[in-house]
């Protein structure tokens, strides 16, 4: 399959999202399952859906419930269509803390087995506050530029206008901070700045690798 015939297909993906609500995030355990680990595979964190504005607590306050299960403060599984961005720097900030890997994967329910998941827009901040990153050779990492939906009134018609708002350069300022902070190139985000955000640039293994974003094994 072509690269080109990807972005069309996610492209296609972005636009019926517009019209469809996303799940917001959840999380959950898992265990993992593989030939080395037997009947002692490491149970995970699953985190999936739209990042919102209080996900980042909600990342808390599920662990929390867990009690002091220490291994399940080292890797959390990571798969979304992205959301808020200044709530995915929030929920970054608390894997950091945290000191937890992040994969971006989901679990095959009835195996066990790591299957590809993908981490678009906003979710790559989020990403970026792993202690370590892993982004599988299957699994899809893509930017944009970030804006906002801001609604309105057509005084003539009385009719509901949706436009989108873009950043006036403070929003990119932060990001660039903030992902330095990360480890991570500031290239990135002047990349995602000047994509389109009517398509997603799917990042290349070599992308990933210079601008230290991940790696593709834990």
């Amino acid at each position: 399959m072509s690269r080109n015939f990807v972005l069309l297909l996610v492209s296609a993906a972005l636009s019926a999202a517009a019209s469809a609500k996303a799940e917001e995030m959840s999380f959950r355990l898992a265990t993992t399952a593989n030939d080395h680990c037997a009947e002692h595979c490491p149970r995970v964190i699953v985190a999936e859906g739209e990042i919102v504005e209080d996900t980042a607590d909600a990342f808390v306050g599920f662990l929390r419930e867990q009690g002091r299960e220490t291994e399940l403060r080292s890797i959390v599984l990571l798969d979304s269509p992205g959301g808020r961005v200044v709530a995915s720097m929030q929920l970054g900030q608390a894997l950091r803390r945290l000191g937890m890997a992040v994969i971006v994967a989901r679990v095959e329910p009835e195996s066990g087995a790591l299957v590809s998941g993908r981490c678009y827009s906003a979710c790559v901040y989020a990403l970026m506050g792993g202690r370590k990153r892993v982004i599988p050779r299957q699994s899809r990492v893509g930017v944009h530029r970030m804006f906002n939906y801001v609604d309105g009134v057509d005084p003539r018609s009385g009719e509901t206008l949706r436009e989108r708002r873009y950043d006036d350069g403070g929003m990119r300022r932060t990001l660039a901070r903030y992902s330095a902070s990360m480890g991570v190139s500031q290239d990135l985000i002047a990349l995602a700045e000047r994509t389109s955000p009517d398509r997603v640039h799917l990042l290349s293994a070599a992308e990933i690798a210079r601008w230290r974003l991940g790696s593709p094994k834990l």
